[in-house]
């Protein structure tokens, strides 16, 4: 099964939403967060999902390991006084590394960030626009099989 580039851009948006710590903390807040994770161009795309950060995962967040399907590396790492400024790659397991980079605000409570991705399709390189935005929902998680508010 054949995977839309652009598809694929929007978990790669993600992967920077928890790479950074907040200011005056070492980390991000555990707790039941909301983030929507929008590509603005070339094709419109908007996903939101609500996920529960605990303690033992803030460092997966940071370090942008979202998820089972993508390996992040960012060698430009910036974080300080509420802001944030990454570049590196994302992969798959069977992919070449995508171009990334992102610029943004934060705090222990909520995050902004606009990412650039470099996509090539067909021998062409095709700019990506995106932003997630994420704010903390509450300090605990719903019970597992609960209906999400």
């Amino acid at each position: 099964m054949t995977r839309s580039p652009l598809l694929l851009a929007a978990p790669l948006i993600s992967a920077l939403a928890f790479a950074a710590p907040a200011v005056a903390q070492k980390a991000i807040s555990p707790g039941y967060w909301e983030t929507t994770s929008k590509v603005t161009s070339p094709f419109p795309t908007q996903k939101t999902e609500k996920r529960c950060i605990k303690p033992a995962d803030v460092a997966k967040f940071m370090e942008g390991r979202i998820n089972h399907i993508y390996t992040c590396t960012y060698p430009t790492k910036q974080v300080g006084d509420g802001k944030i400024k990454l570049a590196g790659s994302c992969a798959t397991k069977d992919g070449a590394p995508v171009p990334i980079q992102g610029e943004g605000t934060f705090t222990s409570d909520s995050m902004h960030i606009d990412a650039r991705v470099s996509l090539q399709v067909g021998g062409l390189s095709v700019p990506v626009r995106a932003s997630t935005d994420a704010h903390k929902l509450g300090e605990t998680c719903p019970e597992p099989g609960a209906p999400a508010n």
